[in-house]
């Protein structure tokens, strides 16, 4: 891989890890409930597991929905429900005032892992990343691009993470608090409109 191909695929995991999208809003909506800490899990399991997938990916498991197109929209109806009940959890936290009556728990490594596989943002990040930067799907190329996105990855998607814990001190109230984990829901389900498009 030349250079150039080396720069854009860095620009493109860095523009494409930093923005906002399902994984990241979920992951400052954790930090602001749970604080980073506790979030660590989670930001694991989305990097580990959007570097597995990329790898998946690349290794042809996209044919699946080449060979059974009905099995590509089963999996943007169950994406869009899970979606929506994880934006419900989101809504209905109240774990950084009621420490003694938390309602939801942060999500483990392994839930993380698995939510990439329902991420409509992470399925259109590996699918790019794999069709413009390891065309050949060449084994060695889809690691490449793999390492590439992991190592980039994981330092933006904590920045989500550390910036809502920044924002704890400011949702002491439970006004306040539930504000910020509707709008963080309601954000969710805007991430949803690549979907619909």
């Amino acid at each position: 891989m030349n250079y150039e191909i080396l720069t854009a695929l860095m620009v493109f995991a860095f523009v494409s890890s930093i923005t906002p999208g399902p994984n990241n809003l979920m992951l400052m909506a954790s930090g602001a409930n749970y604080g980073f800490k506790n979030s660590l899990p989670h930001m694991f399991g989305v990097g580990i597991g959007f570097t597995l997938m990329v790898v998946l990916v690349g290794l042809g498991i996209i044919q699946l929905f080449d060979s059974y197109p009905l099995s590509y929209q089963i999996l943007k109806v169950f994406s869009v429900a899970y979606l929506l009940y994880l934006a419900a959890k989101i809504a209905l936290s109240t774990s950084t005032i009621d420490n003694k009556l938390v309602k939801a728990k942060p999500m483990s490594f392994m839930q993380a892992v698995m939510f990439q596989w329902v991420n409509p943002k992470a399925w259109t990040m590996a699918l790019t990343a794999i069709s413009v930067y390891a065309p050949a799907k060449d084994f060695t190329a889809v690691l490449f691009v793999a390492l590439v996105f992991g190592l980039i990855n994981l330092p933006c998607i904590s920045s989500w993470t550390l910036l809502g814990q920044k924002i704890q001190g400011f949702l002491n109230s439970r006004k306040r608090l539930r504000a910020f984990n509707v709008t963080m829901a309601s954000l969710l389900i805007l991430s949803l409109y690549p979907v619909f498009l």
